[in-house]
């Protein structure tokens, strides 16, 4: 777990590839992002605002020349203005919008999706839910299959964003109003209105980048085991995928269909697992909560808080302000979570690799592509170790694959995916150590469980071998079933 799980600077990586690994993530930062993508960028990296991009304002205001001034200010007021919650979502999505159209390191630009590749896009859901029907028993879970530009995925991501951002800001709220002494805070008070405008602009900046970052990286709108789009909806990104089989020797076809049974096959675990996006969204806030502020580095941060130089607040966020705390509350809260998106990566996992495997000529390399992709700083890792100081182990999801996997011949498919009813049926971070043991147990029958309890809940007098008169006996026996009055 990282040490700075709000410090915006990822933890070092060791990838499974060894050397090779460790020398293509430092060329390329993890991926086609910064290596910081909830950062401001590095000074000389070529990011937003150039050689200044470790500024915020540069982020927002670019080159700022003559022509430009009226905006930057305009702006600039906006940010200290701003009295809404704990994040800026409007600057978040305005500077997600202006990262995407920079385009990629490699020069790729954002493109609108034509007829033919949402077509292709429709016809691959289409297909993929036809060939999942042989490898579930969850139906399909994708009213349509949508083509979107990266823009796009931006403007259907960020509500989710919303929902899994603001538990962490709003602690950075909360502790920036509550280092100084109660009977300062009065005297103090727009000094601290400002602190916490700047908070949720900084806040919204570093969002904003790291979702446009991320828009020109993910081919999906799963690729984080979560569901950031609409309900029903399998969203695949033409020009991403793309560039992700460029360079793999396999047809387009088949890497599109292939990602397609992927984004599928979460949309049926979503659709039909009511309890599932609570439970992940839930597992996110509750150990974001446990994180704590460093509020004696935030006390120093406000003395010498300079409404001039904002860049301050940026600096002390970066420098690991917020720590998670090491109770047992929150080591829970982090092992259900890693847990519950472990099972749900290795679940897509082994149900596509079933449905591909017979049909597909490249199924076994595009699955380890996406694993190592992963496991050397894909969108999913670098987003967790920083939003958060989650870090998804890959070893964690070949595991679970290979749980799942094993569920399927022991059990069936059925009996496999029937373990997603209740979230205590599940198999936990024990079972995921030791597979062949959660397996091999023996199956546990709920069905006279379920019903005895169906029973109570009709009243008592439906319970089996109780009748009315028989109260009086059951308490000579045992007292604490009842005095035998009515």
């Amino acid at each position: 777990m990282s040490d700075t799980p709000f410090g915006f600077g990822l933890p070092p990586e060791e990838p499974e590839n060894g050397d090779e690994g460790k020398k293509k993530d430092q060329q390329s930062g993890g991926g086609q992002g910064p290596a910081n993508p909830f950062g401001f960028g590095r000074p000389g990296a070529g990011g937003l605002g150039g050689p200044g991009a470790d500024n915020p304002l540069a982020a927002m205001f670019g080159s700022l020349n003559p022509a430009d001034l009226g905006a930057a200010f305009q702006q600039l007021g906006q940010m200290l203005s701003y009295e809404g919650g704990p994040v800026n979502w409007d600057m978040a999505k305005q500077i997600a919008r202006q990262t995407v159209s920079q385009g990629t390191p490699d020069g790729v630009k954002d493109a609108s999706v034509g007829p033919a590749e949402r077509s292709a896009v429709q016809e691959a859901v289409r297909l993929a839910d036809l060939w999942l029907d042989d490898a579930t028993s969850l139906p399909s879970g994708a009213g349509s299959g949508v083509a979107w530009s990266r823009a796009e995925w931006v403007e259907a991501t960020l509500p989710a964003w919303k929902e899994l951002v603001d538990p962490v800001a709003e602690r950075v709220g909360a502790a920036m109003g509550d280092v100084l002494p109660e009977e300062m805070q009065a005297m103090a008070g727009p000094l601290i209105g400002m602190m916490r405008s700047m908070g949720g602009a900084m806040f919204g900046t570093q969002i904003g980048q790291a979702v446009g970052v991320l828009a020109g990286e993910v081919v999906g709108s799963t690729d984080i085991g979560l569901p950031l789009g609409p309900a029903g909806r399998a969203a695949l990104l033409p020009l991403n995928i793309e560039a992700f089989g460029k360079d793999l020797g396999v047809p387009k076809d088949e890497v599109r269909l292939y990602l397609a049974l992927r984004e599928a096959a979460h949309q049926r675990l979503f659709a039909h697992v009511p309890w599932l996006r609570s439970h992940l969204f839930g597992a996110v806030d509750g150990y974001a909560r446990g994180i704590k502020v460093d509020t004696a580095k935030l006390e120093d941060v406000v003395g010498q808080f300079d409404p001039q130089n904002p860049e301050q607040l940026q600096d002390a966020l970066q420098q690991g302000m917020f720590q998670p705390e090491d109770t047992p509350e929150q080591k829970a809260a982090l092992a259900r979570l890693e847990t519950a998106l472990a099972l749900v990566e290795g679940w897509v996992d082994a149900v596509v690799h079933a449905a591909a495997k017979p049909r597909l000529s490249s199924a076994d390399a595009l699955r380890e592509t996406l694993r190592r992709r992963r496991a050397t700083g894909g969108p999913a890792e670098q987003t967790f170790a920083t939003l958060i100081g989650l870090e998804l182990r890959p070893r964690r999801l070949r595991d679970a694959s290979r749980l799942w996997a094993s569920l399927t011949d022991a059990r069936g498919v059925d009996g496999r995916d029937a373990l997603w009813a209740h979230p205590d049926m599940l198999p936990t971070a024990t079972d995921l150590d030791d597979p062949d043991g959660f397996v091999h147990r023996e199956q546990l029958d709920f069905s006279e469980l379920d019903k005895m309890l169906g029973e109570a809940a009709g009243g008592l007098g439906e319970k089996p071998n109780l009748k009315k008169g028989d109260a009086g006996d059951d308490a000579k026996d045992d007292d604490a079933k009842g005095d035998g009055t009515e």
